[in-house]
Parts: structure tokens; C-alpha cells; sequence
């Protein structure tokens, strides 16, 4: 019976810290390039309900679909372990059971889309010629539901074994045939919004087949359809606790954004106009430093499953260190150039001059969101998902405390300034809690 894969005995350095989060950093760079083609296609059609539709469908799509990206994180953290423990069999029966909870969850979407659409209309309505389109492209991308959900848990498996150069070839694969299928159906075919739609359908189906083809390993070993290991009352417990637990720290997470958007509509259509400019930004750092906390997710895993402590501390210390070094020079890039990069994103002269106003908070944003983005990373890895919970409960609270106040005192200024006392609260409760983790791994 074949294993899944011994334990990297390879030295723990920079160079292989490196090689797994490079290809995150650039698997998150193709990300906006596909948002852009999408949209492009659709302006062909010269009419603006078309575009709509098609933003509205995605957005409403992400969202349904964000509320199982614990599949990803908890499934890194979970078969991270089991490799360092050298439990092949193990690593196996945990793609089964991602991929059982992903084709569930899909079902149920599909089983419940009219409620969900309904729903989303109610709370985003729009024009009737808009929704109709809308209405067209989720009747037919729903349908791939269950592939989207399960390449979140194919993708954390990867992760968890150092695989992210399979992370990046699918997520190529899945651009690349949507762009293709975008402009041949949209473009040649003349399909429209259904087009869009159609394109994306396939692409997702195709990226669940190549993703299980990435995986076969866990196929050779016969624990991957082992009833007895797969349904395991005690491990389905554990994941079930550990999932569980990321989904509410991700909501309290997203409570704090949406607030912030919301927040920054209260003070009128320039502030909030500026905001979204520079959540540009974030984004950008987000997708930067994304690579190096799925390191640690991946590396600290292994150590924890291997109950080796200094290991572990390495695996901590390493990708924030290369972290600290990209967060220092996206601060440095958006002080100098963040003036340009708004003259770009936006022609209005009131929102450039708001934009380039509150730009310093976003300077600043890279440098203070290093340690709870590296430490979310670090948590995950060790499956301590409790602590990201109640930290995330803690933190979310010196949120709101300090925006009602700051708000009221200083407007938008202020409400910058609670996102930073956000990422301070949520790296020093999370900084609070490491060394039970090194304590546990010894």
C-alpha cells in the first residue's frame, strides 16, 4: 500500500520557505486578471445592465462560496499535521472527507439556489433588466458548485504537503481555460452573459478534474476509501470543531470589513469613493503576503504533527522574516508611488486628492498587518483554531470600541485608524497565545 508522503526531512530554510510561497504570490496575481477579462468581454456588448449582471453574479456567487473557505484552511492545518506525524494513511482519508463536505455543500446550494438568489436580490436589489441577466448567470454557474467548494480542500491538501507549484498550475489552468471559453463564447459565439457564466461552469468542472489528477497520490493509498478511517466518528469531530471555529473567526473577520464599508459610506460619496481606491491596496498586500502565511500554515503543520518545538519556532520565524521584508517594501512602493496608482484607479479630481489624504494610513497598513496575517498562518498550521476564535471575538470587540470613538472624533481618519487598532488587537491577543503552541509541540 503506497504512502501519500514521508515527512520533509529537508533542512528548514529560506530558500524552502521561499518555494512554497512563490507560487501563492503569483497563483493570487492571475486572480484579478480573470475579474478584468470577465468584464471586458461583457463591455463588448456595448450596454451597461450586461456588466452588472455579471458583477452581481460573481459577488453573489464569492460570498456564498467564502463561507467554505474554512475547507481550505482547515484541511492545510489538519493534513500538515498528519504528515509530520507520518500518518499517510491519514493524509489520504482527509482529502476524502474535504471532498465529501465540499460535494455536500454544493449539493445544498444547488438544492436551495432559489431562497439563496432570492435572498441576495432582496438585499442587493437592482434594475429588473439587471437581475433578469443576473438571474441567467447563476442559474447556470450554480450548477458548479460543488467544484468550487472541493478546489478549496484539493488546494489545502496541496498546501499542506509544500505542493503550492500544483496550487499554481491549477489556478493557471482555470484562468486559462475561462479567459479562452470567455472570449469564444462571449466574443465569437455571441452568448452574452450566459457565455460568462458557461465559461466559468466549465473552467471550475475542468479545475476539479485536474486538482484530483494533482492529488493522485492519495489515491494510490487504499485509506482514501477506507468506510471505517473516512467516517471516523472521533476525527470527524475534530475537523467538524476545527472548521467550525475558522468559520466564526472568518465572520467576525468580515464583520470588521463590512463595517468599514459601511462606516466609510456614512461620511459621504467622496470618503468612500477614496476607501475603495485604496482597499486596492490591502488587497494587494493581501495577495502578497498570503504566500508567505500558507508557508507557515504548511511548515508549522508539520512541526506540530511532528512534536518537534524548535522546529515549530523555525517554521514560525522564517516566512515572517520574509514577510516583514515584502511588508517593508510594499510600504515603501505605496508612499512613493500610491499617488500614481491612485491617478490611475480613479480621474475624479476630489477623489484623488481624498485618495492621496488618508493614503499614509495605507502605507502603514503593511507594516501592522504582518503579524496577524503571519500569525493566522501559524495558527491554522497548528489547528489551534479555538484561539483564532475567541482572539478574533476579543479583537473584533477592540475593534468597535475604538471605531464608535475615533469616528466621531476624527471621521474618516478615524475610522483608518480603527482598522489599524483592528491589526494591532488581533497580532497581540494571537502573540499572547504562541507559546501554548510551542508548549504543545514539545
Amino acid at each position: 500500500m503506497a504512502e501519500v508522503a514521508a515527512p520533509p526531512d529537508r533542512p528548514l530554510n529560506h530558500r524552502r520557505v521561499l518555494k512554497i510561497a512563490l507560487p501563492i504570490v503569483l497563483s493570487n496575481a492571475t486572480v484579478p486578471i480573470l475579474g478584468a477579462v470577465d468584464t471586458g468581454v461583457v463591455g463588448q456588448m456595448g450596454a451597461a445592465a450586461p456588466i452588472g449582471a455579471v458583477g452581481i453574479g460573481a459577488v453573489v456567487l464569492s460570498a456564498i462560496y467564502w463561507i467554505f473557505g474554512f475547507l481550505r484552511m482547515g484541511t492545510t492545518g489538519l493534513a500538515a499535521q498528519a504528515l509530520g506525524r507520518g500518518e499517510g494513511a491519514e493524509v489520504a482519508a482527509l482529502l476524502s472527507r474535504a471532498l465529501l463536505i465540499a460535494f455536500a455543500a454544493g449539493a445544498g446550494i444547488i438544492l436551495l439556489q432559489a431562497p439563496i438568489f432570492a435572498l441576495s436580490f432582496t438585499l442587493a436589489p437592482a434594475s429588473a433588466e439587471v437581475e433578469t441577466l443576473a438571474r441567467d448567470y447563476l442559474a447556470i454557474r450554480v450548477w458548479s458548485a460543488p467544484a468550487a467548494i472541493a478546489i478549496y480542500g484539493l488546494t489545502g491538501w496541496l498546501i499542506a504537503q509544500e505542493r503550492t507549484s500544483a496550487v499554481l498550475v491549477l489556478q493557471l489552468w482555470m484562468n486559462g481555460v475561462n479567459i479562452a471559453l470567455d472570449l469564444w463564447f462571449v466574443l465569437g459565439l455571441g452568448w452574452g452573459v450566459s457565455g460568462v457564466a458557461t465559461a466559468t461552469f466549465l473552467a471550475e468542472w475542468s479545475g476539479l478534474a485536474l486538482g484530483l489528477w494533482l492529488c493522485r497520490d492519495a489515491f494510490r493509498n487504499t485509506a482514501w476509501r477506507d468506510r471505517a478511517r473516512v467516517f471516523d466518528a472521533a476525527r470527524l469531530r475534530h475537523m467538524a470543531a476545527v472548521n467550525t471555529d475558522i468559520l466564526i473567526r472568518s465572520v467576525l473577520l468580515q464583520s470588521i470589513i463590512i463595517s468599514f464599508l459601511f462606516w466609510g459610506a456614512s461620511f459621504g460619496d467622496v470618503p468612500l469613493a477614496a476607501n475603495q481606491v485604496l482597499l486596492q491596496f490591502l488587497n494587494i498586500t493581501a495577495f502578497a503576503l498570503d504566500g508567505f502565511a500558507f508557508a507557515a500554515e504548511a511548515l508549522v503543520g508539520q512541526a506540530m504533527g511532528a512534536r518537534a518545538a524548535l522546529r515549530l519556532r523555525r517554521a514560525a520565524i522564517l516566512p515572517s522574516i520574509q514577510g516583514g521584508v515584502v511588508s517593508l517594501g510594499l510600504a515603501a512602493g505605496f508612499a512613493i508611488f500610491g499617488p500614481a496608482i491612485i491617478d490611475t484607479m480613479t480621474t475624479a479630481p476630489e477623489v484623488r486628492a481624498a485618495a492621496r489624504d488618508f493614503l499614509p494610513w495605507m502605507v502603514a497598513t503593511p507594516l501592522f498587518g504582518l503579524i496577524p496575517w503571519m500569525l493566522d498562518g501559524i495558527f491554522i498550521g497548528a489547528t489551534r483554531s479555538r484561539d483564532m476564535r475567541n482572539m478574533m471575538v476579543l479583537s473584533a470587540a477592540i475593534y468597535f470600541a475604538a471605531a464608535v470613538p475615533l469616528t466621531a472624533a476624527f471621521g474618516n481618519h478615524g475610522l483608518w485608524a480603527a482598522m489599524l487598532v483592528s491589526y494591532v488587537a488581533r497580532g497581540a491577543t494571537l502573540a499572547a497565545r504562541y507559546p501554548a503552541l510551542e508548549r504543545a509541540a514539545a
